[in-house]
């Protein structure tokens, strides 16, 4: 398969970014059951939230010529997205990767397989979330093969370039722009309710009575 190499996606809407850096991702869990990326792929560096423009790489098992090209063109606030087509043995992402993407500004970086030069990325602080550590890399090898702002599938998940990747401690998610913006606000909503809640079963009142469930509950047959 000839490698591919698409235009970048367009910039995601900024008020649509402020609104996501101010949400708890998990609160997106609430409305939505797709995007949410495989939990055993997990953050192994850096720290904090990460919400970009995906720009997404596919690479070969031993190949990782594309991402040595791809990285080059990241622009400041995207969240590299790479799709090893499966392998998990052989590590496409190490310091230099690193290096480069938090050079050119990026938030995070995905991988859908392993890592490398774990501690030396630890001191560079950008965010990686990946399935696991491998001492086997890959390689230079220029095989025709891969692709640049491609389809990619990343823990279960296809991820298109230019969807919105949100990343912090509790996993990984990726979903189209307008996915996002049609819940967000009632999203916050929930979030600024949320501390008034909490204080009201602190002072005894019961959740299910707070929030509906006991209703539901028993109007159920059987109940």
């Amino acid at each position: 398969m000839p490698i591919t190499l698409n235009p970048g996606p367009s910039q995601v809407d900024g008020a649509l970014l402020d609104k996501l850096e101010r949400v708890s991702f998990p609160t997106l869990g609430h409305y939505l059951e797709e995007g949410f990326v495989d939990p055993a792929l997990v953050r192994l560096a850096g720290s904090g939230r990460v919400v970009g423009r995906a720009v997404t790489v596919r690479t070969t098992a031993t190949d990782s010529t594309m991402l040595h090209h791809a990285v080059g063109y990241l622009e400041p606030g995207d969240v590299l997205v790479i799709d090893t087509g499966g392998d998990r043995r052989h590590a496409p992402v190490g310091l230099v990767i690193a290096a480069a993407a938090a050079a050119r500004g990026a938030r995070g970086i995905v991988v859908d397989g392993v890592v490398t030069d774990i501690d030396e990325i630890a001191e560079i602080g950008i965010p990686v979330h990946a399935y696991g550590l491998s001492m086997l890399t890959t390689k230079l090898q220029g095989i025709d093969a891969g692709g640049h702002h491609v389809g990619v599938v990343v823990g279960g998940v296809s991820i298109a370039p230019g969807d919105v990747v949100l990343a912090d401690a509790n996993g990984v998610f990726a979903a189209g722009a307008s996915v996002l913006a049609a819940i967000i606000d009632i999203a916050l909503q929930d979030d600024a309710e949320e501390p008034e809640l909490i204080e009201r079963v602190r002072a005894g009142a019961r959740l299910g009575d707070e929030t509906g469930a006991t209703t539901t509950i028993m109007s159920l047959p059987g109940a």
